[in-house]
């Protein structure tokens, strides 16, 4: 481009030059001078003049400047003059004589500098493209930031505090830990060291599968066994119909029509070793009725043959021995904990054969302790009354009956005995510390003693608004006696139906449950006065507390003066 510029430049002066060297030899008077564009060489003022028009006329006639049209619109973004064209604009309006062909075109640009406009070939970014890089930036920005909040708890410090304790506390007492579940106080789901797959590891190999069988005639003079007439399996579990694993109700017509020693398949349930000598706990509702009882461990398909050692009917609990073949070792064992030391929310596993799946495994929570539960059971005609249950939402089924139910240290805190039929995530387990006190007595086929129960004897009922106006009382606060048993303490203290107390001692007690629980509270043997209103008179009524257990509840006044009458 420079060479260009320069060539037409030495090309105007030479004309000039020549025009000059015309005027001179034609006489011009050479007084008068002025600078000129281009060379330093004088002329006068008349040929000055003269060349003046001649350049305007030259200029008007044959050049014409005008910017051409650009070939498309020129976007914003295009620059509109730049050093270099504004240098060929000043150019082409001083050599404008040299018409078209002069430096005013863009022929020699290759079309890109069309009428002194330059501008940029590369295309604008689509505003789509950047609006989703920024998006995804953003996004990891943000993830990154939000992960870092999350790991250095960063919103939670005191949390990040307290699990930092709770962790460094675990860590410190596990070298030291006794086997005690005071250590396992869980709020969250258990990792690491003491989680679930620990404890069934270490316990599994324990927990065992028991499976009774019985003779043809004793199986249909009990109405099909232990499992068809336990309540627990009638109120809890149903009828069985649906061929649950503890009772086997599918049986076909032609085994029902065998001869009375054939055996059957009477149930299945579970239990656990807790001596290595091979004693065995579990329910004594699984065993009930069993003419044999035969044990398989897990991963060993021969069973064992078990013997009954001892029972309990009221405590639910049976304890079995079973004998190691010559040459095995001895047999794993689940040790019992202390279940008074559980905390209500402590994380808890149960392992079980429920539905004959063996050694299946659930995990849930303390739900809370201390339940009870009263069921009549048809087949003896007695009602089990089981007290301090523990109850947790680990899903137990039928099969799971006599399981242990673990901390995680792998302690036995528990049996498993029921669960609800009519709810989800409601479990019962007989706690350790009543099987601790039993398992000695049952090991040696002993009575186990009964827990005295404090006791007067007399069926209560709350006294409401519409029972006080049958009865045409005033009185709407207290308790109605409505029956009382034979030869118990409110017998002999002349207790009588339809009594209305309305406290104790004393002290005011509205309802039959507030009532119940002051009795509970009672010595055996110590004496309450219970303020009793009878037909509309005021009187108070001195009574001897008893001991539930040495007196039959099955039988009532009511029922004693029907056998008297004749």
């Amino acid at each position: 481009m420079d060479e260009r510029n320069y060539r037409a430049n030495r090309q105007d002066e030479e004309n000039e030059t020549k025009q000059a060297e015309n005027r001179n030899s034609s006489g011009t008077d050479d007084s008068s001078y002025y600078y000129s564009y281009g060379p330093f060489q004088s002329v006068n003022q008349e040929d000055t003049a003269s060349h003046n028009g001649e350049l305007n006329q030259r200029e008007e006639g044959n050049v014409e400047i005008t910017r051409p049209d650009p070939v498309k619109p020129v976007p914003t973004y295009y620059s509109n003059y730049s050093n270099e064209s504004s240098d060929q604009a000043n150019t082409s309006s001083r050599g404008g004589g040299n018409g078209s062909g002069g430096n005013g075109g863009d022929q020699g640009n290759g079309g890109k500098n069309n009428g002194n406009w330059n501008y940029n070939n590369r295309r604008p970014r689509s505003s789509v493209r950047s609006l989703l890089f920024s998006f995804i930036a953003g996004m990891l920005v943000i993830t990154v930031l939000m992960y870092t909040a999350d790991r250095t708890n960063m919103f939670t410090p005191q949390e990040a505090l307290t699990s930092a304790e709770n962790e460094s506390s675990s860590q410190s007492s596990s070298p030291t830990n006794t086997g005690s579940s005071n250590n396992v106080t869980a709020s969250l789901l258990p990792t690491g060291k003491e989680d679930v797959s620990s404890v069934v590891t270490s316990t599994s190999p324990a927990v065992v599968k028991i499976e009774t069988l019985a003779k043809q005639s004793t199986r249909s003079n009990s109405q099909g066994g232990s499992t068809m007439s336990d309540p627990l399996y009638q109120y809890f579990f149903g009828n069985g119909s649906n061929g649950g694993t503890d009772s086997y109700q599918g049986q076909n017509q032609q085994q029902q029509q065998q001869s009375s020693n054939q055996l059957v398949p009477l149930g299945i349930g579970s239990g656990f070793i807790f001596d290595k000598e091979g004693y065995i706990l579990t329910n004594q509702h699984v065993v009930q009725g069993a003419d044999v009882i035969q044990v398989t461990l897990e991963n060993n398909s021969k069973p064992y043959e078990a013997k009954l050692l001892g029972s309990s009917f009221d405590l639910d609990l049976a304890v079995l021995k079973i004998e190691k073949n010559s040459g095995d070792d001895a047999f794993p064992v689940a040790p019992l904990g202390d279940s008074n030391s559980t905390q209500v929310g402590e994380w808890l596993v149960a392992i079980g054969n429920p539905e004959g799946f063996e050694h299946t495994v659930t995990a849930g929570v303390l739900s809370a302790k201390e339940r009870t539960i009263s069921i009549p059971d048809e087949e003896t005609g007695k009602t089990r009354e089981y007290s301090h249950l523990l109850q947790t939402d680990a899903s137990i089924n039928p099969g799971n009956s006599g399981g242990p139910l673990l901390n995680l240290n792998g302690e036995v805190i528990g049996m498993n005995v029921a669960v609800s039929a009519d709810a989800q995530g409601i479990g019962f387990a007989i706690p350790s510390s009543v099987i601790s006190d039993a398992v000695k007595y049952l090991k040696e086929n002993k009575e186990v003693p009964k827990e005295p129960v404090p006791f007067i004897g007399a069926s209560l009922m709350a006294l409401t608004p519409e029972v006080a106006k049958q009865m045409g009382t005033d009185i709407t606060e207290g308790s109605v006696v409505a029956s009382t048993i034979y030869q118990s303490p409110a017998y002999q203290a002349d207790l009588r139906a339809y009594d209305i107390i309305t406290g104790a001692n004393g002290t005011a007690y509205n309802t039959s449950q507030d009532l119940i629980d002051f009795i509970k509270k009672q010595e055996i043997g110590s004496e309450v006065t219970l303020n009793v209103v009878r037909d509309g008179k005021k009187m108070d009524v001195k009574i001897k507390i008893g001991n539930k257990n040495d007196y039959d509840t099955t039988q009532t006044t009511d029922q004693q003066q029907q056998q008297q009458q004749p």
